[in-house]
């Protein structure tokens, strides 16, 4: 009797199971209640950070946005687009599946915005694959060494700072001194089968200016532009140097070697602080928040090789002021493989590109170039340097020619150095020619010093008595 009576109490829970399974998420809809500067509160809506969620406004209009934070039982979010038009009283709804980009080898030759969206009026992308932006490194061990040289088709860089397959290298300089020509010239001179270029952070009439002038329609052939302008979104700044690196990755997967240009990382710096400050987060070192340098690394580690293919970082660093240890380039430099200095100095003189090949340096140039190469390199670097410190007492008329041998050769050879380090725009120069310039100026120097058989001295001492 009693179990009978205890079978009969018994409820099935399943059927209760089964109808909240076939519940839609995006069913649920959460109230905007507040906002306050950049970001959006809502109350009602469950979704873990970093999700996207839909705005719906009242004129019938959808904003996408982000989930930066929680603020007691409330959602923080931030609008990927402008927040014009949102009020009280507007429905978040949750998107069930992350953003993802369409890739596609025809990508190639596209201008997008930082959300994957096309903005060249050449039609929808094509899609081989969809992937999300926000994708993990490769496992450390699984990467292939660097060993081999990548030719950007600069002779001060490929001769003095040579870069491999998958290095990583930062371009340091002020305003106005030339990264956006010299990021051209790589783009139409590198020996890399594809070009992925993120500005982040350009003004919106610089971007038609580099398309059209710097990069040109060569470039643009095989390149993949990825645009977000000074206006654009904060979160929208941070999402296309993901993107960028998502379309470089999948074009590594085929086993490409990849040439990721970024221009520039600070700016790319700048918007997530936006975020992290919209966000709450204490301000620490010039008001960058932590979240900024935990973000760097989870962008730059996403370059280099993998198991097969490569990709090779450029990114552009803006020194605030000319300041080399300003917080954002003192952190790119823990991270990147190498740095190449511009300096304004040089490019006040008209020597372009203004590389300071005395301030720069290549980490990885001794896996990837010859013992011949490396000594003719530092011979250079030498040659470079000995002209530079005497450079004050020569022009005022202070140095006595033949009291000083090393100072005597370098007069006699720093206009052909000028001349090596000195490229017009649009000039390629193999990676063969510029060694070979690069020795055959580093065998001047060893004759003029007396370091070379005498028979083989007289090309030299012929430039010293011009000299």
């Amino acid at each position: 009797m009693t179990t009978a009576q205890d079978n009969s109490l018994r409820v099935d829970f399943e059927p209760f199971h089964t109808a909240l399974r076939q519940v839609s998420l995006a069913a649920v809809k959460g109230i905007i209640t507040h906002v306050s500067g950049l970001t959006v509160e809502s109350t009602g809506l469950k979704i873990g950070l970093h999700q996207l969620c839909r705005i719906r406004l009242q004129d019938q209009r959808f904003v996408e946005a982000e989930v930066i934070g929680f603020r007691k039982n409330g959602l923080i979010l931030l609008p990927l687009d402008s927040i014009e038009g949102i009020r009280p009283g507007d429905t978040v709804s949750p998107l069930d599946k992350p953003r993802l980009i369409p890739v596609h080898p025809s990508i190639v030759g596209r201008v997008i915005d930082g959300l994957g969206r096309p903005v060249d009026d050449k039609g929808p992308l094509q899609a081989a694959e969809y992937r999300p932006i926000d994708n993990v490194s490769p496992a450390p061990l699984s990467r292939e060494m660097i060993h081999q040289p990548l030719p950007l088709g600069i002779r001060s860089i490929d001769g003095i700072l040579t870069c491999g397959k998958g290095q990583r290298i930062g371009v340091f300089s002020g305003s106005g001194v030339g990264k956006s020509v010299l990021l051209g010239d790589i783009a139409n001179g590198s020996d890399a089968q594809v070009n992925v270029v993120a500005l982040v952070g350009e003004r919106g009439r610089e971007v038609r200016e580099f398309l059209e002038k710097d990069l040109g329609p060569e470039g643009l052939a095989r390149s993949v532009i990825v645009v977000a302008t000074s206006d654009s979104a904060p979160i929208q700044r941070v999402k296309a140097g993901f993107v960028a690196a998502t379309i470089a990755e999948y074009f590594r997967d085929q086993g490409r070697d990849v040439l990721f240009m970024m221009d520039s990382l600070t700016r790319f710096a700048q918007a997530q602080r936006e975020v992290g400050l919209a966000a709450g987060e204490p301000p620490a070192t010039k008001g960058y928040c932590p979240s900024v340098f935990a973000m760097l690394p989870k962008l730059v580690e996403r370059l280099g090789c993998a198991a097969k293919g490569s990709i090779t970082g450029i990114l552009t660093v803006l020194a605030e002021g000319d300041d080399m240890n300003d917080p954002v380039a003192d952190s790119a430099r823990s991270l990147l493989d190498g740095h190449i200095v511009l300096s304004r100095r040089l490019a006040d003189r008209g020597h372009y590109p203004a590389v300071d090949i005395l301030q720069s340096v290549s980490r990885l140039m001794t896996r990837v170039s010859t013992p011949v190469h490396r000594k003719a390199a530092q011979v250079l670097r030498e040659l470079y340097a000995t002209y530079t410190d005497a450079e004050d007492l020569i022009n005022i008329g202070a140095f006595a020619p033949g009291s000083n041998k090393r100072i005597d050769g370098s007069i006699a050879l720093i206009e052909q150095v000028r001349r090596f380090l000195i490229q017009p725009v649009r000039q390629k120069s193999s990676f063969d020619q510029t060694v070979s310039q690069l020795a055959a100026i580093a065998q001047s120097w060893e004759q003029l010093l007396g370091t070379q058989p005498p028979g083989a001295a007289a090309p030299a001492q012929k430039a010293l008595s011009k000299a």
